[in-house]
């Protein structure tokens, strides 16, 4: 009888690992696929041209291993601009960071340039064609994301959202995150996250009461309410099915 039993234990000890294998590898494989897209944008041409309130802006894929030395400038004179007071003394260390992030092959982007032509889906750029100087004067921000995974939840992650301030409070952002949305979706994502400043007033009250994001699970303040005292940020996030919700949010 005790032979039996611990027979019937190693069996099902043998079938949770080949499940939690199993399980592994076809999220690893919704990750790749997600990754080898080289440009995310071609499946929503009709979002690729933004035109609201006053702003007329199209919208270009990028990717983090084919940035021009023109873009990298533009991406950390903007990120310096528009984070630097919200890092306080941080900021020296964390620019580092965010310099090393933004080329990894990983990272993918999409460029909003503005534009006073009529240019059609056909004469929007593509990653492979890089931006040149004068495209880089019309730039006037960008998303940089990536797909990876979180508690076994495969995740587009929204590395940065940063816009000039002469593109901002017209309704660019929330299309942006929304866009993503739609991105992380096609691809089998299972949820959105980001990364806020707590400092960032604005920017938690935009992604939080506008955009419905929550704090998430992994966030510092909810693993461990002193660790997450001492940090500067959170993590936020919006699940799309009970798997990631069970996950990431509760």
């Amino acid at each position: 009888m005790e032979y039996n039993k611990a027979s019937q234990s190693a069996k099902e000890k043998k079938l949770r690992r080949k499940e939690v294998l199993e399980k592994k590898k076809a999220i690893d494989e919704i990750i790749r696929k997600a990754t080898s897209v080289t440009d995310h944008l071609v499946s929503f041409l009709p979002f690729c041209h933004y035109q609201r309130n006053g702003l007329s802006v199209y919208l270009e894929s990028g990717n983090g291993d084919h940035l021009s030395s023109p873009t990298k400038k533009y991406i950390q004179n903007l990120l310096k601009v528009n984070m630097e007071r919200y890092y306080g003394h941080e900021w020296p260390t964390e620019e580092k960071v965010k310099r090393r992030e933004m080329v990894v092959p990983e990272a993918r982007y999409i460029f909003v340039r503005q534009s006073n032509t009529n240019a059609t889906n056909d004469q929007i750029k593509r990653p492979e064609d890089g931006l040149d100087d004068a495209d880089i004067e019309q730039l006037v921000g960008f998303v940089h994301y990536r797909f990876v995974v979180e508690e076994d939840v495969p995740v587009a992650y929204v590395y940065e959202l940063q816009l000039e301030s002469c593109a901002k409070g017209k309704g660019l952002g929330k299309f942006l995150m929304q866009l993503v949305e739609l991105i992380a979706r096609k691809n089998k994502m299972g949820a959105v996250v980001l990364t806020v400043q707590k400092a960032n007033e604005y920017a938690m009250n935009f992604y939080t009461n506008k955009l419905r994001y929550v704090i998430s699970s992994i966030s510092p303040s909810r693993v461990d309410p002193l660790i997450g005292a001492e940090k500067s940020y959170e993590i936020l996030c919006k699940t799309f099915d009970p798997e990631a919700k069970g996950k990431l949010e509760e």
